[in-house]
């Protein structure tokens, strides 16, 4: 299913997409899928666990649901920027299944404190608004397992593009994932050659080849166009290290300058502050070693 087309007008930076009095029909629509940007948690991960939330605060910064052109689409996605500043170095945050809920656009806003030009798109649009969907199992039955790869990585171009028309950088650009994320970060990182860094957190290395997803980053270690750090769990019982060791092992056959860091005593989401899997030790190290790792690759 695609988007609607875009209303007749021309979106300017972090417009606020508030709904109008008197639209029309193809605007409401536009709107109301742009909307999907909302605020709290998506269902499946209530409740959450506040006690250990990071929350970042926005002053100082200029945060806004914005659309993004695609074609003749147009795609939600959270932005986060320093208030001043022009030519910023911009990092693509990719969610987890979750979509861009509250834990996505607080990491948009820790990198803009940092400086950055922060984007996460809202990469299931068209399949459905996981914000809704109550149960994990569900959500990846009727939206994850229906959204092409090739769908997602040239929605990826598109907000590398708009940033780079409202004040990023094209040269220096980054991408981050999180968990589903994670695996998106080593495909883009093997598909755009202006990604000067990739940081992985816990993303499936290897998994079932079909017309959606018809590579996965093991099968990508050899054709990775940027550096990637990828951030795992030692307890992570979705990702066995054994995938782990073999993505390893193909990236330094291929002599490519990736690292892959573990944590032995953590599980999967181990940087999720918001979820019982958190572990704060293993979260800490993994921002400050992404932190480096963009400044490391000039971005």
């Amino acid at each position: 299913m695609s988007l609607p087309s875009p209303p007749p007008h021309t979106t300017p930076e972090f417009d606020s997409l508030v709904p109008a009095s008197g639209m029309d029909r193809r605007t409401f629509v536009t709107t109301a899928i742009a909307a999907t940007i909302g605020t709290g948690f998506a269902l499946a991960v209530q409740p959450v666990c506040a006690q250990t939330q990071i929350r970042t605060d926005s002053s100082g910064l200029k945060t806004a649901t914005i659309q993004v052109p695609v074609g003749h689409e147009q795609l939600a996605a959270y932005c986060a920027r320093p208030e001043k500043g022009a030519q910023l170095p911009t990092v693509l945050v990719v969610s987890e299944i979750f979509g861009v809920h509250e834990y996505i656009q607080d990491i948009c806003r820790r990198l803009a404190r940092q400086g950055y030009l922060a984007i996460a798109p809202q990469l299931f649009t068209r399949q459905g608004d996981p914000a809704t969907v109550d149960s994990i199992p569900k959500l990846m039955e009727s939206i994850i397992a229906k959204v092409p790869d090739a769908q997602v990585l040239g929605d990826l171009d598109a907000c590398a593009a708009w940033a780079a028309k409202h004040g990023g950088d094209p040269k220096r650009l980054a991408i981050t994932g999180f968990c589903w994320g994670g695996r998106i970060t080593w495909l883009y990182s093997a598909h755009n050659p202006a990604v000067r860094a990739g940081v992985a957190w816990y993303g499936r290395l290897v998994g079932n080849v079909g017309e959606l997803t018809p590579k996965h980053p093991l099968d990508v270690a050899s054709s990775l166009k940027t550096p990637v750090l990828g951030l795992y769990g030692g307890q992570d019982s979705g990702i066995p290290l054994e995938t782990v060791e073999k993505m390893r092992a193909a990236l330094k056959a291929a002599g490519n300058a990736s690292e892959i860091i573990v944590y032995p005593d953590a599980p999967h989401a181990f940087h999720a502050d918001y979820r019982p899997s958190y572990r704060p030790d293993a979260a800490a190290d993994g921002w400050q070693r992404l932190l480096a790792w963009l400044k490391q690759h000039g971005v």
